[in-house]
């Protein structure tokens, strides 16, 4: 098992980041989400916990069935997907994905992601205390802004160094910024992987988890004019009505989708989903392709040239 703890650091409060990734998480789920693949929502429903208290239970398919190689579609039933289930208490969640079938040429695998938020720069030693870490473990820091990430991803509107945002004033965020932005914030995240085939864990974690948690809080950042000024009410109502459209997208039946909230003090709401969903393309996802060497690629050209703007606001 590989065990690795990833340190994110956002120019948001916490408090403003339980809006902002609910928002991130549905609209990037509704995004990616075509006829008959994507995102399917089963559950979103109050959750109590003895030792975390009110929280937010989710449930979710990822449908990856026209992004499986052309041979390994002819031998696949249509409803492969990979499974994610949250447990959200903010600011601390749990994040457990596996994949749904037990397929000769798709070893099991499991990917468990623990997350707490911090208003800091990423500075907390030792914030899990988890038993299930044995001795050191590496600690990667991602930065949003100067990390690179897949050229098919990238989207200059959605580029940190460029973007400003009208409603806060915050960004383009320049090098060094995280020593001296405020306000700050970290999300912290204890990322288990595990897979029958050896070796497969390292790949999983270098070129699909880095990708993800990168991408997604890039977003969240560049959307954030968007969400800001959003209450939980608000927010949770774009949740339910962007589920719906989603489930109705990908040619599924909607379930009864659940996202009221355990009754609570005004202060404290039930936390957002986990990190967004893996971003799908027309390209199989890495680690289901014969190992090969994958350079990484800038983030953005040398000279950008903006394209006009394109609608952003509202349902997707």
């Amino acid at each position: 098992m590989l065990v690795k703890e990833y340190r994110i650091c956002m120019p948001l409060t916490t408090e403003e980041y339980r809006v902002g990734q609910l928002y991130t998480i549905s609209k990037h789920s509704h995004q990616e989400s075509e006829k008959g693949e994507g995102v399917e929502v089963v559950k979103n429903e109050p959750h109590e916990d003895p030792i975390h208290g009110p929280g937010q239970f989710t449930e979710k398919r990822v449908h990856l069935s026209s992004k499986l190689p052309s041979w390994a579609r002819a031998v696949t039933p249509r409803i492969f997907y990979i499974t994610e289930k949250a447990w959200n208490y903010y600011p601390y969640t749990i994040t457990a994905h596996s994949h749904s079938l037990q397929c000769s040429f798709l070893p099991k695998f499991s990917i468990y992601i623990e997350t707490k938020y911090e208003d800091n720069c990423g500075d907390s030693e030792n914030i899990f205390h988890s038993d299930k870490i044995l001795g050191d473990h590496e600690v990667s820091f991602l930065d949003i802004a100067f990390d690179e990430i897949p050229e098919r991803y990238y989207r200059n509107l959605e580029d940190p160094r460029f973007f400003s945002s009208a409603k806060t004033g915050r960004g383009p965020l320049r090098e060094g910024w995280r020593q001296h932005t405020k306000p700050i914030m970290c999300s912290y995240k204890l990322v288990s992987v595990k897979f029958e085939v050896w070796g497969l864990q390292t790949r999983v974690e270098q070129f699909v988890i880095r990708d993800i948690l990168l991408i997604g809080h890039r977003q969240a950042f560049a959307w954030v004019d968007e969400w800001c000024g959003m209450t939980m009410e608000e927010v949770r109502r774009y949740e339910q009505e962007t589920q719906e459209a989603t489930n109705e997208l990908i040619g599924l039946v909607a379930p009864a989708i659940s996202v009221s909230e355990v009754g609570q003090p005004t202060a404290t709401h039930s936390a957002p989903a986990s990190a967004p969903s893996t971003p799908l393309s027309d390209e199989a996802p890495e680690f289901l392709a014969p190992p090969k060497t994958r350079p990484r690629k800038k983030s953005a050209p040398e000279t950008l040239t903006l394209p006009a703007l394109r609608e952003r606001a509202g349902a997707e």
